[in-house]
């Protein structure tokens, strides 16, 4: 009996070490082992019934204690010589699928395809995230879902000097990271299941903030937005924040794709890190802005005021974006053709030009 159990745990974890390699063939050892465990479980519960009887008959006092244990352990040897009987007639069954299996480990190669579906990478660029149960043949991988977090740097410029990131004439603090981005995006091939080209379609949220420099704050007196000196006490913080529905449309280049045959078919492997480029066009509806004040004076330590903006942004923009990419780290750059701020703006930097890392990409 002993051995048997030790048969039947020895089958399972085998079948389980070769669970993710040889998903049809689990199914079927599944089915077997689910097999082996009905014979052993119907045949104890015969068992018990007899036992039952063994001890019901030693407290009507019909049978002695030395008749009792006899009884018991013929009972119990006749059951291991049943089970081990009926587990033997299954015995070639199970040996076929040992051979196949072992078979398969050695001479097939390494299914790619349904390892490590599922992974998270921690990386400088931050966290890629890939939820790929769901995959099952490599063109699967060719169209994803993807949710992102991007990391912005938020800088203004005049229309003549339109990539002059961080520039010190501007009236804005230089700061290079102040902003974010969140989107959730499709992504699909172009083209044959080999093309390196991919497009990209988003929806999302773009938070820009920016501070005016030395020590001044944002107004909109008189209809206009500008900036002027504070005087209401010791200024801790400013910024003024732009909130936009943001609608993304990228082009996406592989650098050096890599590819995996599956079924007589080739496919570019989207699982594999590799380089890329990306290039697109953006629009944006600004759904709120607002001017942002903390400060102390004699009265209290810290005091804040939040304003919405009225006069000054416009309500819509448009721009570019270039970005280059490995794995799931992605660095890219937008800029803003349309001005974000209008003639109601008595700024000279009216122009986005922002620089932005992704943080977390997920996905699905």
């Amino acid at each position: 009996m002993k051995t048997k159990i030790a048969l039947v745990s020895a089958f399972m974890a085998f079948s389980y070490s070769f669970a993710q390699e040889t998903p049809n063939m689990n199914a079927s050892m599944k089915n077997y082992s689910k097999m082996i465990d009905s014979i052993v479980v119907s045949e104890k519960i015969k068992m018990n019934k007899e036992l039952d009887g063994v001890d019901h008959d030693f407290k009507q006092n019909k049978i002695t204690s030395d008749e009792k244990q006899k009884l018991r352990a013929d009972i119990a040897s006749k059951y291991e010589e049943t089970i081990n009987e009926k587990i033997d007639a299954h015995k070639t069954e199970f040996e076929e699928f040992t051979r196949q299996a072992v078979k398969d480990a050695v001479l097939k190669p390494l299914d790619s395809l349904h390892k490590d579906k599922n992974q998270i990478v921690f990386g400088l660029g931050g966290v890629s995230i890939r939820m790929d149960e769901d995959k099952n043949k490599p063109a699967d991988y060719l169209r994803t879902w993807q949710y992102v977090v991007a990391l912005v740097g938020t800088s203004y410029t005049t229309k003549n000097e339109p990539f002059a990131f961080l520039n010190n004439n501007s009236e804005f603090k230089n700061t290079v990271f102040n902003s974010a981005m969140y989107m959730v995006r499709y992504e699909g091939q172009l083209g044959s299941f080999t093309s390196p080209f991919f497009y990209r379609l988003g929806l999302g949220y773009r938070w820009d903030q920016s501070k005016a420099k030395y020590g001044k704050t944002f107004t909109q007196e008189n209809l206009t937005l500008d900036t002027k000196e504070f005087t209401k006490g010791n200024l801790k913080d400013t910024h003024i924040n732009n909130h936009y529905l943001f609608i993304p449309v990228d082009f996406k280049f592989v650098l050096n794709p890599k590819y995996i045959e599956h079924n007589g078919t080739k496919y570019l492997n989207n699982r594999v890190s590799q380089f890329s480029i990306v290039a697109g066009v953006y629009g944006g509806v600004r759904i709120a802005s607002n001017i942002y004040n903390r400060y102390s004076n004699d009265y209290s330590k810290k005091i804040v005021e939040r304003e919405s903006i009225n006069h000054g942004v416009n309500d819509i923009i448009f721009g570019g974006k270039l970005g280059i990419g490995y794995a799931g780290f992605n660095v890219y750059v937008q800029k803003d053709f349309t001005p974000t701020f209008n003639n109601n703006a008595n700024l000279r930097s009216k122009y986005g030009l922002q620089i932005g890392i992704e943080l977390l990409n997920a996905s699905f």
